[in-house]
């Protein structure tokens, strides 16, 4: 019964994580077909995506080597921008951190934008879930993500000379992450967050090596904290 549990549970994960395929294909794509533009032959460019397989850090990495941007910089940025994996890492910790430690490793290694999103709503929805069905469900949700993220940058990168640039591609990026973050925005914080963000980064747009985008995810943390905080002293001063 159990196996059967997981395995439903697992297919639930592949259910739910499918409606990203729409917009991971040409996202890949066009990664491949950026890096080899920017100079990656396309073993490069695989190698970059399975290793580092962070799409919004790849293509700040890339853009930053095609400005030619100092080593320092294009590392930090790509580690600036990589840091939300740290808070999917915790916030995935109470869900699936007492599963063994060859799946958290995996786990790790897998977490993206999209297995978190999907896979923590899914954990607060159903919170009777156990270790084995969580780590079903997240291995579930990667199953059609990562693989089709391997392939379509090799594709994009193999026959990137063969896409018109009429397609424009490059509008599955705020896709991608429209579809990702918004059923996110659950309080004011997360709202106030987000519009300072964008504000701070247009302000921002002129500074060099694209480091307003830092500063405006900054920004955007600090404005979402301090107005958690302020609704923590209205609550406490209410009750």
């Amino acid at each position: 019964m159990a196996t059967t549990t997981a395995k439903s549970t697992y297919l639930k994960g592949i259910v739910d994580s499918s409606p990203f395929i729409l917009v991971i294909i040409p996202f890949a794509s066009l990664f491949g077909l950026v890096a080899t533009e920017a100079g990656l032959s396309v073993i490069e460019t695989l190698t970059f995506s399975i290793v580092v397989i962070a799409g919004a850090a790849q293509f700040t990495a890339l853009q930053l080597m095609q400005e030619q941007a100092p080593t320092l910089v294009v590392i930090i940025s790509s580690l600036a921008v990589n840091l939300r994996m740290a808070m999917y890492s915790a916030a995935l910790t109470p869900y699936i951190g007492a599963a063994p430690l060859w799946q958290r490793a995996l786990a790790a290694y897998l977490t993206v934008d999209q297995s978190y999103v999907v896979s923590v709503a899914e954990y607060e929805r159903r919170p009777e879930m156990s270790i084995p069905m969580r780590m079903a469900y997240f291995f579930g949700v990667v199953t059609p993500i990562v693989p089709l993220w391997y392939g379509f940058t090799f594709i994009g990168a193999y026959l990137g000379a063969w896409f018109p640039d009429g397609w424009a591609l490059d509008f599955a990026i705020p896709i991608t992450f429209l579809a990702m973050i918004a059923p996110m925005f659950r309080t004011l914080a997360h709202v106030v967050a987000a519009l300072v963000a964008v504000a701070v980064s247009l302000l921002a747009a002129g500074i060099p090596y694209s480091l307003g985008l830092m500063v405006a995810g900054v920004a955007g943390m600090m404005a979402g904290a301090q107005t958690e905080l302020w609704q923590e002293r209205k609550r406490g001063r209410a009750e």
